[in-house]
């Protein structure tokens, strides 16, 4: 049924480090694993299909690292789910129940339809943290 694997959680979350940084800078994957705790093995997985699907551009050399190749605003939650989560409905399988198939792509589409929230929204969510943690006694 649905999931979210670590694999597009750390997904999310390199992709918010790579957004907090400007346009023309890039971030090598040392980094990006250490603000985000994310296993550095792991994650160079992930930025390589990210990349390989045009969300990420990589720069080679010295200076090189990672870096949006547009904006968190256009990238949804379904962009990379969709890459990362290929297998995200494939066991709901009822083609002996074509009442039952119908709902579970139903659900399938209304899901997606959730999924549709640009990635620029995590900055109101770290705008709500930083409120919350401004408190003090």
């Amino acid at each position: 049924m649905i999931g979210i694997s670590s694999k597009t959680i750390y997904a999310i979350a390199a992709l918010q480090q790579l957004g907090d940084v400007s346009d023309k800078e890039v971030l090598k994957i040392k980094e990006i694993a250490a603000q985000a705790s994310i296993p550095q093995n792991f994650l160079e997985q992930i930025l390589l299909e990210l990349k390989k699907q045009g969300l990420l551009v990589s720069i080679k050399g010295a200076y090189g690292g990672y870096r949006l190749a547009k904006s968190l605003q256009d990238i949804t939650l379904k962009d990379v789910v969709m890459i990362l989560e290929s297998d995200i409905f494939s066991d709901i399988d009822q083609k002996d129940n074509p009442s039952l198939q119908l709902f579970w792509d139903d659900l399938k589409q209304k899901a997606l339809t959730l999924f549709e929230i640009p990635l620029s929204e995590l900055k109101e969510y770290q705008y709500k943290v930083n409120q919350t943690l401004n408190y003090s006694i």
